[in-house]
């Protein structure tokens, strides 16, 4: 639009650059010629007298300078700049002749030997096509017998040019609208074959990542596009293969992991029991003896641990858990972890203090799967604390409960607090593990936070512990999006001492 309204703007102005200088030149040879048939009537009239000048000049303005080829609108034979008579009248075909001759343009005519010329404006009564025209005034000195020097004027219009310059502006104006309204249908088609496909193709991959792997593009010719449909339905192949390839992996590796931990079972019972009988006759047996005993009984036990764990993992990636629901009091369960955990808590120095409301904190439960949560987040707590007490904490709110288990220990980054939940991650694989976990109970307690449609979440800053925030609904299908405690504690001093 901006490049047509500039082309059109220059052609215009151009053109009109254009007729106005040769209409110029054309008038200004044009007044050359009456102003010198002006003067050769002046110098051959014997007219002395003032009543001979005066028909003289009436003659001169009326007949001779009003006809011609290239008639003028109006006359003016004047004697002084200042229209001031010198013995007889100025002379003009009309009255506001004098008028649209400036003073400026007097002056000017008067005091020059040669042809001036003024643009002005023609008044609508004097104008043939009824309204204001464009004028052009043309003066140059004269010598009139017995009384001197005076201006001629003769008054051309331009409204001949005037109306070809409109025509042609109207010509350009329409040409303009031809030529947008081309562009514009020339744009959309254009933008309607190249961005159609595109969008279609965005359309294709949204679905793609929804999980819709049978989705592909529509192809269509041989050009770019096409070639990006191919490749792009080729890519989505080939995801669609390995993703496909990698669930059938990931169902086999879940079917090995479930029908291993059954088939380990009945050997796993037959070793304890063996395990359970050389425990139990471990007095009798000689130091070095005893304590591979007490140590088999130990990895025994922890081994029967990993095995229900994995078992419990196998349940969750089957989506065979279920929840057996009851409403229970949150702070007594608890409680009743933190007495279970108390000898481990004196046996590491830490203290247990549970933050908890008068009220009943009552939710619909499966109290075996949250006491288990809890109990894994009071036992990790105790294992980093560093001997600094663990504080659990129990709120509640009019849609959801939570309890919150909060440490002053070894803490940790970011990174940690976000993959603290992974299956067999541990942020410190050098540390010796003194509490004799699996790898696997934050990942279970999470699975069941989200059974419950719950939330289960860590914070944690190196050198100041770390938080766990357990969060779930106080009935099914319930909102767990405002918890009744933070995360984060209110005030956590920086390594620095900074609040």
């Amino acid at each position: 639009i901006i490049t047509v309204l500039l082309l059109g703007t220059l052609i215009s102005v151009t053109i009109r650059d254009g007729l106005f200088e040769r209409r110029i030149a054309q008038l200004d040879a044009e007044y050359a010629r009456s102003a010198a048939v002006a003067r050769d009537t002046l110098a051959s009239s014997p007219a002395t007298s003032t009543t001979d000048v005066q028909a003289l000049l009436i003659s001169l303005v009326v007949e001779r300078l009003g006809s011609g080829a290239n008639i003028a609108r109006g006359s003016l034979l004047a004697s002084a700049a200042d229209g001031a008579p010198v013995g007889i009248n100025d002379i003009a075909t009309f009255n506001e002749m004098a008028d649209i001759v400036t003073p400026q343009l007097r002056v000017a005519t008067l005091t020059s030997d040669y042809q001036v010329w003024q643009s002005v404006t023609i008044p609508a009564a004097h104008a043939e096509s009824g309204h204001d025209e464009p004028g052009v005034v043309f003066g140059s000195v004269v010598d009139v017998p017995t009384y001197g020097r005076f201006g001629l004027y003769l008054l051309y219009s331009l409204q001949p040019e005037q109306d070809t310059l409109s025509f042609v502006q109207n010509a350009l104006a329409v040409g303009a609208i031809v030529i947008l309204a081309s562009i514009g249908l020339i744009t959309w088609l254009v933008t309607r074959q190249a961005v159609t496909p595109i969008v279609r193709a965005s359309a294709v991959a949204a679905r793609l990542a929804d999980g819709h792997l049978e989705e592909r593009m529509t192809r269509k010719g041989h050009d770019e596009l096409a070639t990006l449909a191919r490749s792009f339905n080729e890519m989505a192949a080939s995801l669609q293969d390995q993703i496909s390839r990698m669930e059938a992996l990931a169902a086999a590796q879940r079917l090995f992991v479930s029908d291993v931990s059954h088939e380990l079972r009945t050997p796993l019972t037959t070793v304890r029991m063996a395990a359970e009988m050389i425990y139990d006759a471990r007095d009798d047996m000689d130091p070095t003896t005893k304590r591979s005993a007490e140590l088999l009984h130990d990895q025994v036990d922890r081994f029967e641990e990993l095995l229900a764990d994995l078992l419990e993992i196998s349940r969750f990636d089957a989506g065979a858990a279920a929840l057996d629901t009851e409403s229970r009091n949150l702070t007594g369960l608890a409680q009743w972890v933190i007495e279970g955990q108390t000898p481990l808590a004196d046996n590491k120095g830490v203290s247990l203090i549970l933050d908890a409301p008068d009220e009943p904190v009552l939710a619909n439960i499966d109290s075996r799967r949250i006491e288990r949560v809890v109990r894994n987040l009071v036992s990790n707590a105790i294992e980093h604390a560093e001997g600094q007490p663990v504080h659990v904490i129990v709120g509640q709110n009019d849609q959801c409960v939570s309890l919150v288990v909060r440490d002053h220990g070894v803490g940790m980054t970011p990174e940690q607090a976000s993959r603290v939940f992974d299956r067999f991650w541990r942020a410190d694989p050098s540390r010796v593990r003194t509490t004799g976990g699996t790898g696997l109970g934050l990942s279970i307690s999470l699975e069941d936070a989200r059974l419950h449609n719950g939330l289960l979440e860590a914070w944690g800053k190196l050198g100041f512990g770390a938080s766990f925030r357990l969060t779930l609904p106080k009935h099914a299908g319930g909102s767990v999006e405002n918890p009744p405690l933070p995360l984060v504690p209110a005030a956590t001093p920086s390594p620095q001492g900074d609040a």
